[in-house]
Order: C-alpha cells, then sequence, then structure tokens
C-alpha cells in the first residue's frame, strides 16, 4: 500500500491522523505519512481541519481538498486536485 501516488495530475494521499496534538505537522515515518493537527476529533471539526490544513500545504483551494474514505477513522484518504507545490517535509518522488 503506498502512502501516496499520483492519478492525472492530482495527488492521492494516505494519511494516519493524530488529532488533538501540540501542532499541525505532516511528517514522514516509517514509510508512512502521518499528519498531526489541534484539532480535536468532535462534529467532524478535525476533517475540516484536516482538509484546511493539506489546502494550505499544497498551495490550493480548500475545494481542492477531498476527503475519499476514513470519515470517522484514523486512517483517511484524500485527493488533492492539481497540488501546486509541495511542503518540504513531503517525501520526493522516484
Amino acid at each position: 500500500m503506498k502512502a501516496f501516488e499520483h492519478q492525472d495530475g492530482d495527488l492521492l494521499l494516505r494519511l494516519r491522523i493524530q488529532p488533538r496534538a501540540a501542532k499541525d505537522e505532516l511528517i514522514w515515518q516509517d514509510g508512512r505519512l502521518r499528519l498531526r493537527i489541534t484539532a480535536p476529533p468532535v462534529d467532524g471539526k478535525a476533517n475540516a481541519h484536516l482538509c484546511a490544513y493539506l489546502a494550505k500545504l499544497f498551495g490550493v483551494p480548500r475545494g481542492q481538498v477531498e476527503l475519499l474514505s476514513g470519515e470517522t477513522s484514523r486512517d483517511k484518504r484524500v485527493r488533492i486536485r492539481k497540488p501546486r507545490k509541495f511542503p518540504p517535509s513531503f517525501p520526493q518522488f522516484p
């Protein structure tokens, strides 16, 4: 299972989420993408925060970030349509 892949110019991510973290950060750990976010996992707040944070990191409008699966899980799949930039912590493509 890949942590990320390209599909028609979009970026598909498989993430492990840690809500209620001390700060927001995307890290590469043990071959997986992990996202720590400050929002609590209550009433969709963590998912909304996750999408807004990823939009900021990848330089796209919030509407270009789509939660594909894992709405109530810590393991999520996300599509970022046509990312404009990549954060420094993001692994390099082969």
